[in-house]
């Protein structure tokens, strides 16, 4: 019995090892013969890669929803490391910059090296930085006193660009030299070029064999409908430069990025970016690619919707441009009739100058314009006239609008009166001498001259005629402590609050008199009551005083943007609302006062022969600053309806000299937001009807002694 045991449990046993054995065998048969391709394939895959796949940016829109800089879908070029060898990257860069060049088509340049006339190789002027990046330790690790013939020599070695002529041998290394900024590799592709048409994708796929690496992928390509209607708000968007990228690449920046540069595509690059995707990229021990999988689908920006009205934005551009040119245009008329073609100081150097405009109730900018200024698709897509543009001494990349600061004549004194009469400086019975000479000072020697003689006034009179000798001794008797703790109040002086880069202005007095190593006198002081002396604001802050004047004391923060959305722009992300940030702390009285004062420079004071019949009752004021020995600065501000202040307006025009040209400017801005002025396909700026044109009119010209 116990053999029979024995002999049933080695039955057993065998009969387990010889399953055992037999699931082993066909599991080798299986993954050897049966499989064995697919297996050797997986054996030989010896990487595996994350490669970014890109978001749509978001839009920017005004508060209308018409576009700004919007994205329409394109085709790019782009360099694939998985199907390109090293060794034929030269030959396809070659054909392709060929390719391009034929069907008049960009790719990507950035070398700041060229061919001159000569033929000789040259750095390309107001590249200073990208020069520096090329010759840094970084990359070619050449001196700074290194030539462009010689940092190309380095490039030609290092990239084997040999048996080409000078021009394709540039072009070659810009492309070689920008893949290696955009550390190109596997999990990094290369975009060649940006935007193609479909028929030149058609001929890349034509000739795929001979072209190996490079591949057309449907993207998104920023657009602008109106590149030149706000260039300096909107902004640029450009190439990470290596310290942003050592900021950002903990956020998910690549080399090979994109990012806002200026302009609400700066200040908003957080929102507009969007999230990235992911995808798993696996190459064979080959370098051939074997599968990819996509880990996250990418997520597009946010839409950034503007305050800007694009109407009136155009009406203030073609307005601005236009009184600019015609202000020259008569100072050069008054040098060769009257002056014998010596400069006269009578506008002949004006030639540039900005307005902004606000709504009231919240203190939003409806429109903002500097002049010169520039085109934002020939600024992206035209190296020759960025170079212009950086060239140009009239500087028409400056925002004049916000970072321009100016002189700002006799519009200060609104704000002034209100500080004299709270701190009881004067009354509203007060009168003063508002005669040509001001003679406090006659024991010194210093007269101070003034325009017109009016006898012994009160201070409306002496706003609607814009004394200067009335408010020189205003000025003397408030003191330059009291007089800029006002002007703080008022935005003078400080920066907005503004979402974009702003200039905080200067404001005169001891402190920074001090800080240039001067001294401050009494004379000064009553220099700066009448918008002098050191004084020197930006046309923004001049419009957020103004509106303060008009929404009785209470300065809200100004603002561009309406709001934020979700790329479709149908669910709000953000909404911007009004926020208080300062109270001038005025008696309404002296407000109403003051108020009423810039209502009568309207009707019968120094704009009178402009606005006196116009159909919007408004309050303003004129000023004129002193630029020797250039022109005239003129400025011009104001609000309107002025029973119930929707807007308010402020216009510089750098050396100007006449207080015509500036009222203009914001007589067609009020034609715009209450009439619908508007402007036609060939930049002239016209009423929609002849009915609405009656009605906006207005009697005669501006006065030219406006002050």
């Amino acid at each position: 019995m116990e053999k029979l045991k024995e002999y049933s449990r080695a039955i057993v046993c065998g009969a387990i090892v010889f399953v055992v054995m037999a699931v082993y065998t066909l599991r080798l048969v299986d993954w050897q013969i049966l499989k064995g391709a697919s297996f050797l394939e997986t054996a030989n895959r010896s990487t595996s890669s994350t490669v970014v796949m890109d978001a749509a940016r978001g839009e920017i829109v005004d508060v209308n929803g018409v576009g700004l800089a919007v994205n329409k879908t394109g085709y790019a070029i782009v360099f694939d490391k998985a199907y390109m060898p090293t060794k034929t990257q030269n030959k396809t860069i070659y054909q392709l910059i060929h390719l391009l060049s034929q069907r008049n088509e960009k790719w990507t340049d950035i070398l700041p090296i060229r061919l001159n006339a000569q033929g000789k190789y040259e750095f390309i002027p107001g590249e200073d930085k990208e020069i520096a990046t090329m010759k840094s330790k970084d990359f070619l690790n050449m001196n700074s006193y290194a030539t462009a013939d010689e940092c190309m020599a380095e490039m030609i070695k290092r990239y084997e660009v040999n048996g080409y002529s000078p021009a394709d041998t540039r072009n070659i290394i810009s492309v070689r030299y920008n893949m290696t900024k955009s550390a190109f590799g596997i999990s990094a592709p290369y975009t060649f070029a940006p935007d193609v048409s479909r028929d030149t994708v058609g001929i890349i796929s034509e000739n795929s064999s001979q072209l190996p690496g490079a591949t057309a992928k449907v993207t998104t390509v920023r657009q602008y409908p109106d590149g030149s209607l706000a260039p300096h708000i909107i902004g640029t968007i450009g190439a990470i430069s290596p310290e942003e990228y050592d900021k950002l690449h903990s956020k998910g920046y690549a080399l090979n990025d994109r990012l806002g540069k200026s302009g609400i595509e700066q200040a908003f690059e957080s929102m507009l970016r969007g999230k990235s995707g992911e995808k798993q990229v696996e190459t064979t021990g080959s370098g051939s690619l074997a599968a990819e999988t996509v880990k996250t689908a990418p997520v597009s920006g946010n839409s950034v919707v503007l305050t800007i009205d694009s109407r009136i934005q155009k009406v203030l551009n073609a307005s601005l441009a236009k009184n600019v040119e015609a202000a020259r245009a008569n100072g050069l008329k008054l040098c060769a009739q009257h002056y014998k073609g010596s400069s006269s100081a009578h506008g002949e150097d004006c030639v540039a100058g900005a307005a902004v405009v606000l709504r009231v109730k919240d203190f939003s900018v409806l429109a903002a314009s500097t002049y010169p200024s520039y085109d934002l698709t020939e600024y992206l897509n035209d190296t020759n006239y960025y170079t212009s543009l950086i060239q140009d001494k009239t500087k028409p990349l400056i925002n004049r609008a916000f970072n321009g600061v100016f002189t700002p004549g006799s519009v200060v004194k609104p704000y002034v009166a209100l500080a004299a009469l709270q701190e009881g400086a004067v009354t509203t019975s007060t009168r003063l001498e508002g005669n040509s000479v001001y003679r406090r000072f006659a024991d010194t020697g210093l007269l101070l001259g003034s325009i017109g003689n009016y006898g012994m006034i009160t201070m409306d009179y002496a706003i609607e005629k814009s004394s200067n000798s009335f408010f020189y001794e205003v000025g003397y008797r408030l003191g330059i402590t009291n007089m800029n703790l006002y002007a703080k109040h008022f935005g003078l002086g400080v920066k907005t609050g503004i979402e974009l880069s702003e200039n905080a202005g200067i404001l005169a007095g001891r402190e920074e008199r001090a800080a240039s190593g001067g001294s401050w006198w009494d004379a000064d002081t009553v220099e700066a009551a009448v918008g002098q002396s050191d004084n020197q604001f930006t046309p923004l802050q001049l419009a957020a005083y103004t509106a303060t004047i008009a929404n009785n004391g209470v300065r809200l923060k100004t603002h561009l943007v309406s709001k934020v959305t979700d790329y479709t722009q149908k669910n709000v992300i953000s909404q911007t609302q009004p926020q208080e940030v300062d109270n001038i702390g005025v008696s309404p009285s002296y407000l109403t006062y003051v108020q009423q004062a810039m209502r009568s420079v309207a009707t019968d004071g120094t704009a009178s022969s402009m606005f006196k019949n116009y159909g919007i009752p408004l309050a303003a004021k004129t000023g004129t600053a002193v630029q020797t020995p250039h022109s005239d600065n003129v400025t011009f501000i104001a609000y309107a309806p002025f029973d119930n202040p929707e807007i308010a307006v402020a216009v510089v025009l750098e050396h100007g000299a006449t207080g015509l040209y500036a009222n203009s400017v914001a007589k067609d801005v009020l034609d715009a937001y209450f009439y619908g002025k508007t402007v036609d396909d060939k930049g002239n700026i016209v009423m929609p009807s002849a009915s609405s044109a009656a009605s906006g009119a207005s009697s005669g010209s501006a006065s030219s002694a406006s002050h």
